[in-house]
């Protein structure tokens, strides 16, 4: 069915502000890392950024790849903004000298982070609603929605996630650090831990979600009236006015 390339509907708004609001708190997570048992550790991203890629799916899914495009960019430049404005406060003096500690410890943002989680969140991103939209298309008329909406989520939550662990990790807490610091954050073991722990974690998080996942995309497919599939699209991760 052909829809309105040039509006947005208050679904897809309210999904897209929360893709943003998930992206922003998980960067401001993610530089803690949490024991859960004998060696394995998480990073406290985990809490909510694996409902990014939740999100992402379900706008790939109902709106297509120009949708999916559109708010990645913007969660992109949402994800910039909290950073250059956290820097900006850190910078500024605090009535009572040291009140601001704490603060401090949450938004001065250190420029390897911010450098390494922003690449990440677009390759993977851009990835994961690759793979979905491209399955979609392969998956036409198969019918037996929930198995093949099933394999296309998690098919594309490993890439995707892969892809974000494989950049972000290496470049985070031990390229990076040493680079500028002349040692690594984290010992190379522990980086392999942290990044084979996330995509198993992430992806076991987005296998329990799955039938929530499917209610919502039905319940918005129904709600939308549309069923998009991405034909003739352009892929370039760039051509953001294509809407």
């Amino acid at each position: 069915m052909n829809q309105n390339k040039q509006t947005v509907s208050v679904p897809f708004f309210l999904i897209g502000i929360l893709f943003c609001i998930c992206l922003v708190t998980a960067n401001l997570l993610e530089t803690k890392v949490f024991h859960v048992c004998g060696s394995l550790s998480l990073t406290c991203g985990f809490i909510v950024f694996p409902i990014s890629y939740i999100l992402n799916d379900v706008i790939a899914e109902v709106w297509g790849y120009r949708k999916a495009r559109l708010i990645i960019w913007i969660g992109f430049a949402m994800n910039f903004f909290v950073v250059a404005l956290g820097s900006i406060a850190c910078v500024l003096p605090a009535t009572v000298p040291g009140s601001d500690d704490g603060f401090k410890q949450v938004f001065s943002f250190m420029p390897h982070i911010v450098v390494a989680s922003l690449l990440a969140f677009i390759l993977g991103s851009f990835l994961n609603a690759l793979i979905m939209s491209k399955m979609k298309l392969a998956d036409r008329d198969k019918g037996r929605f929930n198995f093949y909406f099933s394999l296309r989520a998690i098919a594309s939550t490993i890439v995707g996630e892969s892809v974000d662990s494989i950049i972000f990790f290496p470049l985070a807490f031990y390229i990076f650090p040493y680079l500028f610091n002349g040692e690594p954050q984290v010992s190379f073991n522990l980086m392999l831990s942290l990044m084979v722990t996330q995509v198993i974690a992430k992806t076991a998080y987005e296998i329990i979600a799955l039938p929530i996942t499917i209610r919502v995309v039905k319940a918005i497919k129904k709600l939308e009236g549309i069923e998009v599939y991405d034909e003739d699209v352009n892929y370039n991760m760039f051509k953001i006015k294509d809407l």
